[in-house]
């Protein structure tokens, strides 16, 4: 025998198999003499909790309630509903009522009704309309003791506000003419020191009532039983109490709660903070008999000691040979010491070898279909070392007869809320939508699009194919593509062949290229594009931009990005039409802002920033912001610039403040305090024309405004423009524009 327990292993079973029976003969007696009861109590607490929550809430309502007839009694008529000179009640004051009783009970969805009447008059008012006083309680409400004299006599009498006990109500109902049973409390108003002659009557339903206070929490078997001032009870959610005897035995204080356990029940009393109401909770007490229960668990467990032991030898002699050649198997020898440790020791290294292998030949074959493929597409793959790997791969690529590429593009568009996923993420979750369509191909990231080939059993199926795509995309854009944009090019259909790869990918690689600003289709045909060109950029609105954003009008250079922006994204341009627009903008406004002195630098990272943005945008509103944020940041640029007069800035400043001057080339370089030499030697090299052109320019751009926004006359605005005589500014703006400035205004009328 003490071969088998130098198996540390064996001996572990066996004392295991002890410490389980101890624990669950300790624990089990544990549960039977404390745990229940402890449960009992907290379970009772809890309650006490929901049953003081329930209590709130049928206070609040009875606030609601009074709060209902306190605003009846203000709602006019104010006196009893006096007949009119022809014996006739007054309707349209009658009616009035009926829409405020409407309004005020709309909410209230535990008010069957409400009644108002007058003593003086057998009509009953309510929100449904009126009716005879005697009609509505003895046959819409009817009731065998609370029919209508009976309320009529109550309301005659001297009374407080009062709570009827629930009764059942037989309710007739007009529309469907058939009845239905309601159980239902009668809340009649106090007339001791009423606000009007109003007499009222609000109907709850004490089932809509209850659960609008949610009792379900309550203990199950548990019941509540609510009394009023009177100790009369309201209503009870089971079996009404022997309230007499209970009332007898329990010792009730307004201010503190109180409990009473008789027989196999807690009576817990909790009182109103409102109205004096008093509510009593029925509750089964404490679980008895836990003897019996006891007496058996001793035996159970007893048999079980027995039996665990038994188990417990046969199982270490059983396992003991076994055990040892497994340890043997996973490399231990012949070495004591904890067995089954060494077993689970072995088997995880085994499982982590085998993961890793696993996970690198998984990626390795990923990566080499991916570089399979995109030799395919870019034709580099006629080499005699990859014939096999293209026998290993060729039904990935080709699954039938005919394919479709699809290059798919995405783009983060919601940077500030979305979580920015991984390539191999984005391909999976493409993957995934074509999964979903039964479509066979994988997705391939290159560079910065995703390429699938779709397998197509007919030309005909990419019709079908096409609509299912657009729908899936759109369905991932509200889902797991959250935050992202993305736009796709199909191809037109190919036979299965891998010369047909490249004509695809070019096909698809041209289709992203010309796609239209404002094309809506998430997935685009090839086959559809069509060739506009009809970009528009004036040079005119260069040369104000770039005055403009100079001189720290970012306000002014912004508009003037959007209005281009936006003429070309109406004319539905080519997308890398309008990236072409945005960098001309851009390099021009860098190429004026390059004689900064502090600049080249900020420059660079500008540059660099906008044309990574360039690349990842999507659509032309991005575009048009990644422009005006390189406006606002050369407007800050310029305005932070040091300002000694020989600064390109000053210069620029100074010219568009003064172009209407005489500023001839002696005078504005004595104002930058320079020889005129030097001045000219300085702004060539600034601005990279000389300074008349540059000043021209100016001139005529503030000219040309003029011309189209004013009617003052050429002469005018020769001498607004700091031309002095007629004949030079016309000949300057021939020279320039081409055309006079009387023709120029002609072709702007026109």
């Amino acid at each position: 025998m003490r071969r088998f327990f130098t198996n540390l292993g064996m001996l572990q079973v066996f004392i295991s198999g002890l410490l389980v029976i101890v624990i669950m003969f300790v624990s089990t007696l544990f549960i039977y003499r404390n745990l229940i009861s402890g449960i009992y109590e907290k379970v009772s607490e809890n309650n006490g909790l929901v049953v003081q929550s329930i209590v709130q809430s049928l206070d609040n309502s009875f606030r609601t309630i009074n709060n209902i007839i306190y605003t009846i009694h203000r709602l006019p008529p104010y006196d009893s509903l006096a007949l009119t000179a022809d014996n006739h009640v007054q309707m349209l004051k009658v009616q009035e009522l009926v829409q405020n009783l409407e309004t005020l009970i709309s909410t209230v969805d535990y008010i069957e009704e409400v009644v108002v009447f007058f003593d003086s008059s057998n009509l009953a008012v309510t929100s449904k309309g009126t009716s005879s006083f005697d009609l509505l309680f003895n046959t819409k409400y009817n009731h065998a003791s609370y029919n209508a004299d009976y309320w009529r006599a109550y309301a005659k009498a001297q009374h407080p506000f009062k709570l009827f006990s629930a009764e059942e109500y037989t309710i007739y109902s007009e529309t469907n003419r058939q009845t239905r049973t309601e159980n239902l409390i009668m809340a009649v108003a106090g007339n001791k020191m009423s606000a009007s002659s109003k007499q009222i009557i609000i109907m709850i339903n004490s089932d809509a009532l209850m659960k609008h206070v949610n009792q379900q929490p309550m203990i199950p078997g548990a019941t509540l039983t609510m009394l009023d001032q009177d100790r009369n009870i309201v209503y009870s959610t089971g079996k009404q109490l022997d309230i007499v005897d209970i009332l007898n035995e329990a010792t009730l204080s307004a201010n503190a709660d109180t409990s009473l356990t008789k027989e196999n029940f807690e009576y817990n009393f909790y009182y109103s903070d409102y109205n004096d109401y008093t509510y009593i909770e029925k509750v089964p007490y404490r679980f008895q008999n836990l003897g019996t229960v006891e007496k058996a668990n001793y035996m159970i467990m007893l048999l079980a000691c027995v039996s665990a032991i038994v188990v417990a030898v046969s199982t270490s002699l059983y396992m003991h040979r076994p055990v040892r050649k497994i340890i043997r198997q996973l490399g231990g020898g012949n070495s004591k010491g904890d067995d089954f440790r060494k077993i689970h020791s072995g088997i995880v290294k085994l499982q982590s070898e085998n993961d890793t292998y696993r996970k690198q030949i998984s990626s390795y074959d990923a990566e080499q279909f991916r570089y399979i493929f995109l030799r395919v597409l870019h034709g580099q793959l006629h080499h005699e070392e990859h014939d096999f790997q293209m026998q290993k791969y060729y039904t990935r690529f080709f699954s039938e007869k005919y394919f479709v590429m699809v290059k798919f593009e995405l783009d983060v568009s919601d940077e500030g809320t979305v979580s920015v996923k991984t390539v191999e993420e984005l391909a999976s979750v493409l993957q995934e939508g074509m999964s979903q369509l039964q479509l066979s191909g994988t997705v391939i990231y290159d560079h910065t699009a995703y390429i699938a080939l779709i397998g197509m059993k007919a030309p005909e199926d990419k019709d079908v194919w096409l609509r299912r795509a657009r729908q899936s995309l759109a369905g991932l854009g509200k889902h797991e593509l959250n935050g992202y944009s993305c736009r796709g090019c199909v191809s037109k259909v190919y036979i299965s062949e891998l010369e047909n790869c490249q004509h695809a990918y070019a096909e698809v690689n041209n289709a992203s290229l010309h796609r239209q600003v404002n094309e809506g289709d998430i997935l685009l045909d090839a086959e559809s594009v069509r060739l506009v060109w009809n970009a528009y950029l004036p040079f005119e609105r260069l040369e104000k931009l770039s005055n403009y954003i100079l001189t720290g009008k970012a306000d002014e250079g912004i508009a003037i990005i959007k209005q281009t922006m936006q003429e070309n994204i109406a004319r539905n341009v080519h997308y890398y039409q309008l990236e072409h627009i945005a960098k001309t903008i851009f390099f021009y406004l860098i190429n004026i802002a390059g004689g900064l002195g502090n600049a080249p630098q900020q420059l660079y990272e500008l540059e660099h920033e906008f044309l990574q943005q360039l690349d990842s945008r999507s659509n032309g509103a991005a575009i048009e912001n990644a422009l005006v944020k390189v406006a606002q940041h050369l407007s800050r640029l310029s305005k932070t610039e040091p300002k000694n007069k020989l600064n390109p800035i000053y210069i620029a400043q100074y010219i568009e403040l003064n172009y209407m001057k005489d500023l001839y080339l002696d005078h504005i370089a004595e104002v930058m305090e320079t020889s005129p030499k030097y001045f000219s030697y300085f702004f060539k090299k600034s601005f990279g024309v000389n300074y008349v052109e540059y000043l021209n320019k100016v001139r005529l751009t503030h000219a040309r405004e003029l011309l189209k926004d004013t009617n003052d006359s050429i002469t005018e605005i020769a001498e607004k423009t700091g031309y002095s005589t007629l004949s030079s500014f016309t000949i300057t703006f021939k020279k320039y524009m081409g055309i006079s400035p009387t023709d120029f205004r002609k072709q702007i009328d026109l």
